[in-house]
Parts: structure tokens; sequence; C-alpha cells
């Protein structure tokens, strides 16, 4: 059930509550769209892929102005209200939500490109012992650990370090 005649808006949803959000309007017979990405978090020292919105804070739903009752909306559980400028629903452009569903891989999220460093990047450390020192980027050791040249005490000296506590220099 597709409806043509209407176009999507953006509806902002409470605080980590996006899929409830999404579950209780399509209860109702709306029609939306929640882009998902899967991403490493560090919990307890350990790195866990976790499902999280790719739009914190927001999902899309279809509406016509003509034939669907909008009232509903905002005292549905999980959302605060529908994002407005100038007091009117801001409308999303079609080709936006049609390249961000072209974008999703075969299990349905969204592909993040996640840049390599190359040998002789700037990288600064977020996590660790070392956190909060610049590096430069050698060369991957295995598929999540990496080699770093950290200056201490004026010295080059080389460190293996995970990739997830690696942050490009900009």
């Amino acid at each position: 059930m597709y409806n043509k005649n209407g176009a999507w808006y953006l509806v902002a949803t409470k605080v980590r509550s996006e899929q409830m959000a999404q579950e209780n309007l399509q209860r109702q017979s709306y029609i939306t769209y929640l882009p998902l990405t899967q991403c490493q978090r560090r919990r307890n020292g350990r790195y866990t892929t976790r499902t999280e919105a790719f739009f914190p804070g927001y999902l899309f739903i279809r509406l016509d102005r003509e034939t669907d009752n909008w009232s509903p909306i905002r005292s549905t559980r999980g959302i605060t209200g529908l994002i407005r400028f100038g007091g009117m629903p801001a409308k999303i452009p079609e080709n936006l939500i049609v390249s961000l569903k072209n974008n999703e891989d075969e299990t349905g999220y969204q592909q993040i490109e996640q840049q390599q460093p190359k040998s002789g990047d700037y990288v600064n450390i977020i996590d660790g012992s070392f956190a909060g020192q610049q590096g430069i980027f050698q060369t991957m050791k295995g598929t999540d650990r990496v080699l770093v040249l950290l200056n201490i005490i004026g010295k080059n000296t080389p460190a293996t370090l995970s990739i997830h506590n690696l942050q490009m220099a900009v």
C-alpha cells in the first residue's frame, strides 16, 4: 500500500526511540521509512556491532495533505512532532528517499564508507592508553590491528593499536 499522492516528511522522535516510533506509526497504517546502519561501539572494554538509526532522532513518513489524518502523529508514542519550517511541515524530496534506499546493502542497512588511512597519514588516537595522542599510520596488521608511529619523548616509536581506537586527523 504505497500512497503515490503523498509526499515524504520528517518526524522527530524521542532519544533512541526511532524504531518504537516507527512501529507505533505503522500500527496506525502510516507509511514510514527508517534508514538503519550498523556500527561498532565499545562497551565494557569490548567492541560490539549495534544497529542504530542512520539519522538519530528522526524518521520519514509519507503523508497526503488531502486524505491522511495528521493529528494522531504528534500523540504517537516515541514521537515529539513533525519537523516544521515557517510553521509548515518540512517536505523531503522524493529523490533523497530513493537515494537512501539505493544505498542500502542486501541486509537493508545503510553503507557508510570507512576511509582507511594510508601509510603516512596522521591519525588521532581516541581510546586506550595513548588517547589524545597523534600518530602516523604505517600499516594494517591483521583485520583490526594497525601499526602507528607515536612521538614519545621526541622519538618516533612504533605501537600496535586497534583500528577502532583511531580517527583520521583533520
